[in-house]
């Protein structure tokens, strides 16, 4: 009986210890689950943290040519709308007018745009007015060019405008489609084929208002 009883009590502790041990492995296995369930958690949890990651990610998510296809086309577009602004009071054609009416409409917002993704990749906006000269980018006036064309008016104004527009434009889409094969950021690279659709339109238009095929 004494015996039966030694076993029984034996067997209990046998019992007891098996389940401490297991208790004490679950507890370790907490504390390592604590730290995978803490990366776990994080990766869980990634997609709050995500939001705030993203947002440096996407500004981030551009390229050296996507960077230099706004800073060109920053000042390019100023010029532009400078001449654009130049036909109101100059220009004799209605055509040339309305051209130019909408060259500033479509091209202001977009130089709102092309800063506001240098400013959000801690880029340098480029400055507004000085120099005209910016022969490096194509199509640009030189401050010559400019002087001359404010200086003229009716149907001088219009050959030149419509001239030296299409050059202007001619730039404009050539750095566009290098924005198409080079940059990285959708958003500029959308802007990029819309440049090279509607400009390209109105260079046909300009080119069959000077006469050219």
């Amino acid at each position: 009986m004494t015996s039966k009883r030694s076993l029984i009590r034996r067997a209990t502790a046998v019992a007891a210890a098996a389940t401490a041990a297991v208790v004490l492995a679950a507890c370790g296995g907490n504390g390592d689950g604590s730290g995978s369930a803490h990366d776990g958690h994080g990766a869980s949890a990634s997609p709050s943290v995500s939001p705030s990651a993203s947002t440096p990610a996407q500004q981030g998510d551009h390229n050296a040519a996507d960077a230099a296809f706004a800073r060109g086309m920053v000042p390019h577009h100023r010029q532009a709308v400078e001449m654009a602004g130049l036909a109101a009071t100059r220009a004799e054609s209605a055509e040339v007018k309305r051209l130019a009416e909408e060259v500033e409409k479509a091209q202001d917002p977009e130089i709102k745009t092309l800063s506001g993704w240098l400013a959000s990749w801690g880029e340098q906006v480029p400055a507004t007015g000085g120099d005209h000269g910016g022969h490096d980018m194509s199509g640009m006036m030189s401050d010559e060019e400019m002087k001359r064309l404010a200086a003229s008016s009716g149907k001088a104004f219009d050959t030149a405008f419509l001239q030296l527009m299409v050059k202007h434009h001619e730039g404009a889409v050539a750095m566009a489609r290098t924005e198409q094969a080079d940059g990285t950021y959708r958003p500029a690279k959308d802007m990029a084929a819309a440049i090279v659709t509607s400009q390209g339109a109105e260079i046909a238009r300009m080119n069959a208002l000077l006469g050219r095929s």
